[in-house]
């Protein structure tokens, strides 16, 4: 039967305009929407979409509420339509619980690792010596953790992800299926014709609320720690190389590199596919569109794009440059033809008979 809109409004502070009984069965986007769904209005642009919507209820601000093409639907007036999206979402579709508390008889665990109260270990799951694992912690079916590992408190695990030894991984962070933290760094020196390994003797340390995607990988410090900082959240497929430090609260996006020993401030942002070089700083607040090559440091505040990246303005005079050349090649063109037709006809006027002509 669903849940009414007045109970779902009233997890929002949303005030109804419309049938408060109107029953919700489920959350979905604008084009996606069924009868007895909800969905969201966040701003002006997407009230193009509204023509072909079928969602039961809108969650809209006071402002966007006054516009005629929101006048069919059932409506939610709120601050923030996306927040408050996502708190209703929770509701209306909850989450899997956790799984039941307790240690799998497949678990593989050393005799001289601790765990905690209130665990869970799952299937296949190995734990080496000496690991430190802290109260409430999930560790999946097929997790590896090293030796002398070190997990804080609420950590979650997720399926095969690996822990090389001596990580440390701080309270409430999330990896996700098949990361892998503390490999050895891309480490070589070219000496008698061959390649030889750098020994990589560091670790890798992951501070508070951090959130890594699936297959991502960080690897340890050749000396010392690579470093995420407390609240970073990593997507999937990312590369972090030996002795990065990454800031607080930055975002990266898919299939983002950076090489060995980058640094960054708070609140970075990385696109997509962003490849950043060795020893670059980024400092904080500072952006980098998806697909961006970064050569050198990128200041505060300052976003850049494009290979290799420079400031947003710049790459779009750039950009505005290269629609251009077709139009210049044919106004080159142009010139061309008439500068040739002057030449012949000075070189007409000069000819000996060209007057009595």
């Amino acid at each position: 039967m669903g849940i009414t809109l007045a109970e779902l409004a009233a997890l929002v502070d949303g005030e109804v305009r419309g049938d408060t009984a109107l029953p919700i069965t489920g959350g979905a986007s604008l084009e996606s929407a069924k009868p007895g769904d909800l969905s969201f209005v966040q701003d002006s642009r997407q009230l193009i979409r509204l023509k072909d919507c079928r969602a039961a209820a809108l969650l809209t601000t006071s402002e966007l509420a006054q516009d005629p093409r929101l006048a069919p639907f059932v409506r939610v007036i709120v601050r923030d339509p996306a927040a408050a999206f996502s708190i209703i979402l929770q509701r209306l579709q909850p989450a899997r619980s956790r799984p039941a508390r307790g240690i799998a008889p497949t678990a593989c665990i050393s005799s001289s690792a601790t765990i905690g109260a209130n665990c869970y270990v799952g299937p296949g799951a190995v734990i080496g010596d000496n690991v430190v694992i802290g109260s409430g912690c999930d560790v999946h079916p097929g997790v590896v953790i090293g030796p002398g590992c070190r997990l804080g408190n609420d950590v979650v695990l997720h399926p095969n992800v690996v822990l090389y030894a001596d990580v440390s991984v701080d309270d409430r962070t999330i990896i996700h299926a098949g990361a892998i933290i503390g490999a050895d760094g891309f480490g070589y020196r070219f000496a008698d014709g061959r390649f030889e390994k750098i020994p990589q003797l560091g670790t890798v340390h992951i501070q508070d609320d951090v959130e890594i995607g699936a297959c991502t990988t960080i690897d340890r410090g050749a000396i010392g720690a690579t470093i995420i900082g407390a609240g970073t959240k990593i997507d999937n497929q990312v590369m972090v190389a030996h002795n990065c430090e990454i800031g607080r609260h930055n975002v990266f996006a898919a299939q983002v590199g950076l090489a060995g020993s980058c640094t960054t401030g708070d609140y970075v942002r990385l696109g997509g596919q962003v490849g950043i070089k060795d020893h670059i700083r980024l400092n904080t607040g500072s952006s980098v569109g998806a697909k961006g090559g970064v050569h050198k440091d990128v200041p505060a505040g300052e976003t850049w794009i494009g290979y290799p990246a420079t400031p947003e303005a710049e790459q779009k005079k750039l950009v505005f440059a290269v629609h251009r050349l077709p139009q210049l090649r044919d106004q080159v063109k142009q010139l061309s033809a008439e500068l040739a037709a002057l030449r012949d006809e000075v070189a007409r006027l000069r000819e000996p008979n060209s007057h009595a002509a």
